[in-house]
Formats: structure tokens, sequence, C-alpha cells
């Protein structure tokens, strides 16, 4: 043992002074123009030997810019925390110049009627995306060695691909994560390195460096939308149709190196053309192997990864016309660890990539004419498939949630999705959609493949293992009406800003009360605004009808009530801070001279109860999902701007319980917590306070006997005595397929929910789609008036999922119950109502929960 340490810390050292050299990355390229500075002279270091803080990224590219007048620095947006995101535009000065008038061109190509004569002629697109993940940082520090020797290489063919098209290098999408990650690398890196895996250096603490700021995995958003980085990048993709983009990624050390094509594998009517997969992959797959045959690299392509999900970096461009290409490198997490095949270095690392980068350069140019023809192509048939289809429109809105509606139109709109006003209001499948709420979406537009995506289900599947979701229909992320019309439908304006869509209705000033709308999605939001402001409020517990100049007005469940004489503050001043409030959130707010109701509780009646400032804990770190935990900060920063206090679950004996009323735990295992911690939760919510639980955190609660509520179980197969069942015999190499199909990787399904709950105060309709993605399965409840939701009899929408997970699991379970537990309560979501940041339609579940919870006592 103590002789192969002392061969690897040799080997190391061997290591550190032979591929710390540029000559390593660089030699093949020789020579390079001396005005350029060289990523060494600039940092200070050769690449590889620490990993590049963000700011120095920024500033090498921006020198880069400087020195060469090929190249142009372009900011596109900023991070969470105000970090820069930037492209560097590569191309002769003379396509530069002219920057403007070949964006122009790309654009006519994503027009079905376009009339390009010269098409052959045009400037490549080409984006090449590093870095999304920020632990994987190989990509990163490769992006400064291509745009390096793209701008300085001497070498004939590296020169002329800047005659041939522009080039993006975007080093970093995610530069929180990169951040968090390279101080990490940087911090504990050994001297002499360390490759042993158990160092602290290639094992980051919770949540890791992987996501960003509020720990999402960015390559699920640019789909979803949800975050500053993906906006500006979806912009930025839709202002130039990039004809091939890059997305280089890093998986587990013991791999090696994987290029595309992915498995061919999913569902059965695909978004993306079969071209793509059987003719464009496979041209570039042949480079891709020779350059890395020519290294000595070993590498695997098409046995894993999919291209289902149109929100990976390496899938969402394929639904633009381009070509997009996954790279993913066996990953040294630190400067070098073991692994079964090598030692690996991070410089080994880089290099692979690196070397990928330019192939995909030289590969695009060489078939330039063929991947602008087929981006043309793939619009042209955008166009031609929607003439083919049976719905020729979608038609969607809610008149009784503006807001929700206006999120959705938006998320339409950044996906560059052709959306229209309805002129006349139809009727269709028991829905009624009406002229003034309601918005068309013809699929005979250059995003029919996307407005498929959004809109359309899918049951039937070629495979049963999925890499991520096997259902994404944003409709029902945000529990939006919708029919699809197989008939032409009468289009008015088109709409190209949601913030414009509707105006809010203006209120006067009230004497004796004002009223909020809790059925619109924003209606939580203003709630957390009046506690800011020490308002008080009431919610109504039950519906009432009041007169409103001179008309009458039903009111739903939960609707706000802000009495007038009982505030601590003057009347004309909670006007103001209403009006003020109502201009930020635009929710629906009425004003009223009495408190008389001709239908249902008056204002001082029992039904309506004054509501109390939840103080929120959380708790995170450890065996808590960084990825839930993730999403519940950010609906409390960006969607309620709400304080939520997040406490690392280590220091769980530091909490004063006293100072909350609100405990959210997340899914996570909790492993961390003894019996007396457990006592402690319980105890607390006994004293009246609210406990909600997700998926994992309510298995917890259940199996630790916190509640007495059950899990659904797999059915115990009856034997009869004597009797012997032969073993069905399998294929060995399907085992891991088979294992994998038994998984709900994620799916849509119906429920039905009380609509005179607490919980689903706010909602119209008793069907809910919600999304499940876990084996966690809850029984309803015996107590008759605690199942809150509980899916349907028929309840798959969308997805994938084994009859046997769906008729044992699924059909007898229930979605969310609350069961009591002294004083208090304890609400148990099955699914997870904040997945990812974007369910708008669940949300609404979680909002009450927070702010209603203290209200809610189950009857016995």
């Amino acid at each position: 043992m103590f002789r192969l340490k002392s061969l690897l810390s040799i080997g190391l050292l061997f290591l550190s002074l032979s591929l710390f050299s540029q000559d390593y990355f660089l030699k093949s390229y020789a020579p390079f123009d001396k005005t350029i500075s060289s990523p060494e002279e600039f940092l200070g270091y050769p690449i590889g030997e620490w990993h590049t803080r963000h700011d120095m990224v920024v500033a090498y590219f921006t020198k880069l810019a400087e020195q060469s007048e090929n190249a142009e620095l372009i900011e596109y947006g900023r991070t969470h925390e105000g970090r820069k995101l930037i492209v560097l535009a590569i191309a002769n000065k003379s396509l530069l110049d002219k920057k403007d008038e070949i964006q122009q061109q790309h654009l006519e190509l994503t027009k079905s009627n376009a009339k390009i004569s010269n098409i052959n002629e045009m400037p490549l697109i080409a984006y090449m995306g590093h870095n999304i993940h920020g632990n994987e940082a190989s990509g990163g520090e490769a992006s400064l060695l291509l745009a390096y020797t793209l701008l300085a290489s001497q070498n004939a063919e590296i020169k002329s691909y800047l005659d041939k098209g522009i080039i993006f290098i975007d080093p970093v999408i995610n530069p929180d994560g990169r951040e968090r990650h390279s101080m990490w690398a940087n911090t504990h890196k050994g001297n002499p390195l360390i490759s042993d895996p158990l160092d602290i250096e290639h094992n980051e603490i919770w949540p890791g460096g992987r996501t960003n700021h509020y720990w999402f995995d960015l390559n699920r958003d640019i789909y979803l939308v949800v975050h500053p980085e993906s906006k500006a990048r979806l912009k930025f993709f839709h202002t130039w149709y990039p004809n091939v983009a890059t997305d280089f990624h890093e998986m587990w050390t013991n791999m090696t190196y994987f290029f595309e094509p992915k498995k061919k594998y999913g569902i059965a009517k695909e978004l993306i053309p079969t071209e793509n997969h059987n003719k464009l992959n496979p041209i570039f797959a042949k480079e891709f192997g020779k350059a890395l045959d020519s290294i000595g690299t070993f590498y695997f392509s098409g046995e894993i990864f999919d291209a289902n999900y149109p929100g990976y970096g390496s899938t969402y461009l394929d639904i633009q016309g381009g070509l997009a290409l996954l790279f993913e490198q066996a990953s040294s997490r630190g400067h070098v660890q073991e692994s079964n095949h090598q030692l690996l270095t991070f410089e080994h690392t880089i290099r692979n990539q690196f070397l990928m980068g330019l192939t995909t350069l030289k590969t695009s140019f060489a078939n330039k004419g063929m991947l602008l023809n087929y981006q043309k192509q793939f619009f042209e048939s955008a166009i031609s498939s929607a003439k083919k289809d049976n719905v020729k429109a979608y038609i969607f809105g809610d008149a009784k949630d503006k807001n929700r509606t206006k999120a959705f139109v938006d998320i339409l709109l950044q996906h560059k999705i052709e959306v229209y006003e309805l002129k006349q209001s139809i009727s269709q499948s028991g829905k009624k959609l009406e002229s003034g709420s309601a918005f068309v979406v013809p699929t005979a537009q250059a995003q029919y493949r996307m407005v498929r995506s959004i809109f359309e289900t899918n049951k039937t599947f070629i495979d049963s293992v999925w890499y991520d979701a096997s259902a994404w229909s944003l409709a029902h992320f945000y529990n939006m009406p919708f029919v699809g019309s197989s008939a032409n439908v009468s289009k008015g304006n088109k709409i190209t800003d949601a913030n414009t869509l509707f105006k809010t209705k203006t209120f006067a000033k009230a004497d004796y009360a004002y009223l909020v709308d809790w059925n619109d999605y924003n209606s939580a939001a203003f709630l957390s605004c009046l506690f800011k402001h020490n308002i008080k409020v009431y919610s109504a517990f039950k519906p009432f009808t009041t007169t409103l100049e001179g008309s009458s007005k039903n009111f739903n469940y939960g609707t706000l009530m802000i009495p007038v004489s009982l505030q601590k503050i003057e009347a004309d001043k909670l006007f103001e801070i209403i009006s003020k409030i109502t201009q930020k959130t635009k929710v629906p707010v009425y004003s009223t001279n009495s408190g008389f109701s001709s239908n249902g509780s008056h204002f001082g009646g029992t039904s309506f109860k004054v509501l109390e400032a939840p103080k929120v804990l959380t708790l995170v770190h450890g065996s808590v999902s960084g990825y839930e935990a993730g999403e519940m900060w950010h609906l409390f920063d960006q969607r309620l701007n709400y304080p939520i206090t997040k406490v690392r679950i280590d220091q769980f004996n530091r909490i004063d319980f006293s100072k909350y009323n609100t405990l959210i735990m997340v899914s996570g295992g909790y492993s961390e917590l003894d019996s007396a911690k457990k006592q402690k939760i319980a105890q607390w919510v006994m004293k009246g306070n609210t406990l909600i639980t997700s998926r994992g955190a309510t298995a917890w609660v259940i199996r630790n006997k916190i509640v007495h509520e059950q899990l659904v179980q797999t059915p115990k197969k009856e034997k009869k005595e004597g009797e012997i069942k032969p073993v069905e015999r399998l294929a060995y190499d399907e085992a891991s397929e088979r294992a994998g199909a038994k998984e709900v990787g994620g799916a849509i399904f119906e429920t039905n929910i009380d609509l005179t709950h607490p919980l689903a105060f706010g909602y119209t309709s008793n069907k809910l789609p919600v999304y499940h993605n876990s084996s966690v399965y809850l029984m309803p409840s015996k107590n008759p008036y605690s199942t809150v939701a509980k899916y349907t009899s028929n309840p798959l929408i969308n997805g994938y999922i084994t009859d046997f997970n769906l008729n044992t699991f699924i059909k007898p379970a229930a979605s969310l119950i609350v069961s009591p537990l002294g004083r208090g309560r304890v609400i148990l979501f099955a699914d997870n109502p904040n997945f990812r940041g974007s369910w708008y339609g669940t949300n609404k579940l979680l909002f009450n929960a927070i702010f209603l919870g203290q209200h809610i006592q189950v009857p016995r």
C-alpha cells in the first residue's frame, strides 16, 4: 500500500511538471500571434493548475476583445447574484462589421416563405456553450483555450473558420454555481495533489456547485424559463438561431467520454426530425471519434441519455432547427482523482473538451451548406406538418385568474410562439373560453413543434426508461384550461407583450372594507405585502354575496377582507398602501361601504377569520433535497417576497421553536433527526402549529409515526399451500431496463380536490393536474375530512407509468392530506407542488398551507 501511494505521488509530480505546460493543449495549432495574450500569460498560471474564477474568465474574454479586431464581447444578462453572462463573438472583422445584416439573414431562415438564393454562402452561426453545471468545470476552462486558439493561432485551417461564420463562445452559463465550486476546489487543493476520491476536494458540501443561486438545475430550465440566466439565454437563442450548439458537461468519474448521438428512445411522436439523429449526428460522431482516437481518449456514444425533454441545453436548439450536441466528460471533481480507467487529471478533462469544441467547428464549417439548408427545411416542415395536424389551434385562458393566464402567455412569448386574442367566445369539451380573457395559439407557425410540446400529451412510448421527466406539457403545469380546435379559429389582435394584457380594475377609497379576490395567483403575494405593513386582514372561509355599486357580486372561498376601522392607521393611509400593492401585484380589489352579505356570512361573522403572519422555518443541508429546498426558497423570495428562515439541519438543537408557527420539511431522508428531535417537532405541532411536508418528508413523518396516516403498500401475493410457481426466465442484459421501467420518472396525473377545504381555497374546478416523480404514495386518510386531493379513477394525463404502478399505487392514493396532531396539524403532500419552480397550478395549494394552515382544524 505504501509503495502504491509513493508511486502515485511520483506520478503526480511528473504530471504536474508536464501537464502544466500549455503545449499539452496547444502545440498542434502553433504558431500563435504574440500580440494576443494566452490564458497562462493573463491568469498567471497554466490552464488546469487552478479552477479559474468567473470574474477572471470575464476579464480574460474582455482582454481578448480589446486585443483582437476579430472579437467582440457581448453581455447578454446577469445572474441572481449579479454576475455577468457573456458571449465572445469571434469572426473576421468583415463579418463582425456586418453582424446585424447576418442576423437578419438568419432570422429569414425561420420563415416558411424565406427566399434565400445564396443560402450555401451564408455565414454559419455556432454557439459554444459551457459550464451550465457549475461544478462541471472542464468546459469553462476549455472555453479559454478555444477563444485564444481561434484568435491567435496562425494555423491555416483555424484561421479559415473565421471567414465562414460567427462563433459565439459562452464560457460559463452558470456563473453563480461555478464560483461556488471553484472556491471549494481551490480552497481544498492539496500540495502534493490528492487523488483519493474520499478527499474533501472531491466531495463538496451541500448543495454543491452544480446548481445556481437558488439551487436549481439550469439544464432543466431553458424550457421553463424560471431564472434570469435562462431568460437571457433564451432571448439570445431567438436572436440568432444557431446552426450548431454545444453543451459541455461532466459525468461520473469512473466513466470515459460521451458524445452524440444519444440513445434513440422516447415518445412515439417525436418533436425532433429523425434526420437530426440519423443523418447529422453520425457525420459529427465520426469526426469526434477520430479526434479522440488521435490523443488516445476512450469514449462511447448512443448508449445513454435521451433527447426527449425539450429543456436541455442539448435539445432546445434541436427544436429550433439547429444541431445541439451533448458532450459528457468523466469528472475529476477537483484537480486529480483516481478512476477505474486512469488517474484522471483536470488537464486531461479540459483537453478532451477543448478538442471536441474545435472538432465541432471543423465539422460544422465542412458541412455548412447542409446545416443551413437543414434549418431552412426545418421551419418549412413546421408549417407543412401543422397543415396535416388535426389540431389547427389551441384556445386557452382562465377568466378567474388573469395573473396566472398572463404568466402562461409570457412564457409562450419568450419561446417566440404566436399568440392572439380570442375574437369570439367558444364552448367546447365542457369548457367555456371567453373573448377578453382567452387566447388563441395557431399550430401553423414556425414554432409548431414548441406548441405541440406545451399543449400535447403523450401516453404512447417507444421505451420505458427515462433520463429525466416523461411529461412536460406546460399547459398542465399552469393548470390552464384549454381546448384543441380542428377548425380555424377567429383570431383577434396579436399579443406582443404579456404585461399589456389586462388592466387592473380601479377601486375607490372604502369607508368600511376592501375585498381582495383569492382566486388570483398573485393574491398570496398581495397578502404578503399586507403583512409587511402590519395590516389586519381576514379570510372568508365560506363564499358570500354582497352588493357593489348597485350589483350583486359573488366571492369565493378565501377572499381577503381588510376592515378600515380596525386598522392602526388612518383610512387615507390604508387606501394609499392598498393602491400601491394593487399596482404591484395586479390583483382585483373591491371597495365596500357595508359589511352586509345578501348570501353567506356578514363580515363580522364566524366565517371571517383573522390571519396571523406566518413565521416560517425550513431545514436545509445534510440529507435534505437541495433541489426542493431551493424551489421553496425561490418561491418565498420571488413569488411571495416573504421571509423564510433556512436552518442547517445540523444546527437543529439551536432552534428556538417558539419563534415560529410554520415548519416546512421538503423531501429528504432526515437521518440527522434522532428520537429526541422527532419528539421536539411533534410536541411543537401539538401546541397548535403547522408542519408542511412533501414527498420524502411525508414518508418520513408517517414511518416515524409522528402522524397516524399510512402509505400505499405493495399487495402481498396469496400463495396456496404447497404451490410452487415457476420463475420466468429473463434476458440478463435487460435487467437495468426492467428496473428503470418500474420507476415513475415524472408524469402528470389528475386529482379531485375538495373545493371547500382551506387548502383548496381559490380554485374553481375540482380537477387539478399534479406532478408525481417519486415512490411516495399516500393512503387516503381514515378521517373523512382529511383527504384534500385524491387521484381520480382515470388519472394519467401525460407521461409514462407502468400499468402495475398506475393501478396499484396511483389510483387508490391521495395526493394531499391534513392530519391532526394535538391542537396543530401536519399537511402532507405526496407530490411536489413547486416542482422546478414552474408549477403555477399547484402553487396555490402551498400558498394556502402557508397562510391559512393556522386555521385548519380537522373534524373528528
